[in-house]
């Protein structure tokens, strides 16, 4: 049995798949490792939005912007099973922080951006004679709304479709697997990980680290460690709620100014996000009552139908974990493009990748197959085709196709 392999890839969130899916479909033997399942973490617990991310210009974010609303082009495009276009409403109130000549010129840029052709750019003023269709918004002191269109996803869904498809071009996934060391030696990467309660040993040219809030505990286990920069762990909480309010996505304040989406999800309404920082186990993230709190008074004071509701009433809540680059500035103006880290600008061995978004996971793997090249090509691939032992799981079997 051989155990050699391009590339390991460690993680089975929506970055590493992507990692893997580029990799395997330009022809490199890639193994993936998932300690836990697809799509377990961060990855099944976003906005599920595919966007560009119209607050991001609010911090000057336009490339980010812009890659987002090209991939999202081509997401629609590609997976119009899994990602639809659905309109997005911003009320503009008295008390709005945002006037709506800041909205006006933010949606006119994110629509520059989309592209001049694009018809999915288009947004509108609402007229006062049309509110009447948006059920159970709160009209005291509203001024004006807004109309967008941006698009909706299953991450989880997306996540394990993005592994399949890389599973179709050839790559392998050990799942339950945990990394338990790698060391970078004169002619390859050396991994010990366990799988099935024995420690297995394999060899491979290059080392992908896309374990999401585990990158730095990853990176750690590896040898030499790639420099990353300080990072933090950022929870955002999200609420279900049981409303129904059509099939409108709404995006409003909360009393600190923050932009919150509101949105149907499984018929009912899905409300979030927090963002507070995060210093324990990312196994053992979950939302606080502060946080389920701030997220219901945000839909209590702009829909009627939220009013009777109380905390027992939340059906579900969940936490997921941003990495974002260490500063002094709140969350909400901390960039949010990938950050890939190598062992060698020249010849990487071995990377890292934080952060990054749902949206954008193709350019991010773009990117990694670009900076892995010069070490790949360099004498093709070592790997057969070979499959390693397999693991037990509970996943389907897709999930654990090795």
């Amino acid at each position: 049995m051989s155990t050699d392999f391009d590339v390991l890839v460690v993680g089975a969130g929506i970055q590493g798949a992507g990692a893997a899916e580029v990799l395997a479909t330009n022809h490199y033997s890639v193994v993936i490792l998932e300690q836990l399942g697809i799509a377990a973490a961060t990855s099944s617990r976003s906005s599920k939005l595919i966007h560009g991310g119209l607050r991001y210009l609010e911090s000057g974010q336009f490339r980010l912007v812009y890659e987002c609303l090209r991939e999202r082009k081509w997401l629609l495009d590609n997976k119009p099973e899994l990602v639809r276009m659905v309109p997005f409403y911003i009320p503009i109130y008295q008390h709005s922080k945002r006037p709506a000549w800041l909205v006006r010129l933010g949606l006119s840029l994110y629509s520059l951006l989309s592209g001049i052709n694009n018809s999915d750019s288009r947004f509108r003023k609402v007229p006062k004679s049309q509110w009447d269709s948006l059920p159970g918004l709160n009209r005291e002191g509203l001024k004006a709304v807004f109309r967008y269109y941006d698009a909706q996803t299953d991450d989880a869904a997306l996540t394990r479709d993005v592994v399949a498809s890389a599973v179709a071009q050839g790559a392998q996934i050990i799942c339950p697997g945990s990394l338990v060391g790698a060391e970078v030696t004169r002619d390859h990467v050396r991994i010990d990980y366990v799988a099935n309660g024995k420690l297995n040993t394999l060899r491979t040219r290059a080392l992908v680290n896309c374990s999401g809030p585990w990158v730095a505990n990853t990176n750690a286990r590896c040898t030499p460690p790639v420099d990353i920069p300080p990072i933090d762990l950022v929870a955002g909480t999200h609420i279900l709620l049981p409303l129904s309010l059509g099939d409108k996505i709404y995006y409003v304040e909360a009393d600190d100014g923050r932009a919150i989406f509101v949105m149907p999800w499984q018929d009912k309404t899905l409300v979030g996000t927090t963002e507070r920082p995060y210093f324990g186990d990312p196994r053992d993230v979950t939302p606080t009552l502060e946080e389920e709190s701030y997220l219901l008074q945000a839909v209590q004071k702009y829909f009627a139908q939220a009013r009777g509701l109380n905390g027992e009433d939340i059906c579900e809540s969940y936490a997921g974990l941003r990495v974002l680059p260490e500063m002094e500035k709140s969350p909400f103006a901390r960039s949010r493009e990938s950050i890939i880290c190598c062992d060698d600008d020249k010849k990487p061995r071995m990377l890292a990748v934080a952060g990054g978004k749902l949206t954008s996971y193709r350019a991010t793997a773009r990117k990694i197959l670009k900076k892995l090249e010069p070490t790949l090509q360099a004498g093709r691939s070592i790997a057969t085709k070979n499959t390693p032992t397999k693991t037990e799981d509970s996943s389907s079997e897709r999930e654990r196709n090795i």
